[in-house]
């Protein structure tokens, strides 16, 4: 029987398979896989693609999470399982690599989501960009010559490092479901920030 409180965040650097990843999980959760950028926002978020300011980007995608939130509690309360690509400290950490300054205090209500890494070789991970056909946008290219600070400060907050470089995405699910269950924590409220092991403060 499926876990009807599993709250799930597939993570890691471009390239490592947090897209393929995700909806696969969700599946294989019988749950479902929410949008941490809804649609609505997307528009939004292709205009600041072309622009240079760090924290107008952050509080973009901070309005995208908050709103997705409210849609992650729905589904937690009625018992359904949840799988996001990325959530608040992924958002946090790399704005903070691209040299945002906000002070961010995030609420204490926020549900606190089993966290996996996904990581692969250097080579791999480049080879699958380079597969990909869509153009970088310049928050693309910055976060790649970060790539190694980014990958190095999610450690600090991952729960699981996965390593999928000669995995496919169902050996990759599949070592997720894999994980003996008392490693996987339930949904809770705990707030983000409040556990060092959990991720770096939240002010910055």
């Amino acid at each position: 029987m499926s876990d009807r409180r599993l709250f799930e965040s597939i993570e890691g650097i471009a390239g490592t398979g947090k897209t393929t990843v995700a909806p696969l999980l969700a599946e294989a959760r019988q749950g479902v896989l929410v949008p941490t950028v809804p649609p609505n926002f997307q528009s939004l978020r292709r205009e600041l693609d072309h622009t240079s300011n760090p924290d107008a980007r952050m509080c973009l995608f901070l309005s995208a999470l908050f709103t997705a939130t409210d849609q992650i509690h729905r589904y937690l309360d009625a018992g359904i399982p949840v799988v996001v690509e990325s959530y608040f400290a992924r958002c946090l950490t790399t704005h903070r690599e691209f040299g945002a300054r906000l002070d961010i205090v995030l609420p204490s209500d926020l549900p606190e989501p089993v966290t996996y890494q996904l990581t692969c070789t250097p080579h791999e991970r480049r080879r699958r960009l380079a597969q990909r056909d869509r153009a970088m946008t310049k928050w693309d290219v910055l976060a790649e010559k970060s790539a190694q600070s980014l990958a190095i400060a999610t450690n600090a907050w991952t729960t699981h490092l996965i390593d999928t470089t000669a995995a496919t995405p169902v050996q990759v699910v599949q070592t997720i479901l894999s994980l003996n269950t008392s490693e996987v924590r339930h949904a809770d409220t705990q707030p983000l920030g409040a556990d060092p092991d959990v991720f770096s403060p939240v002010r910055t």
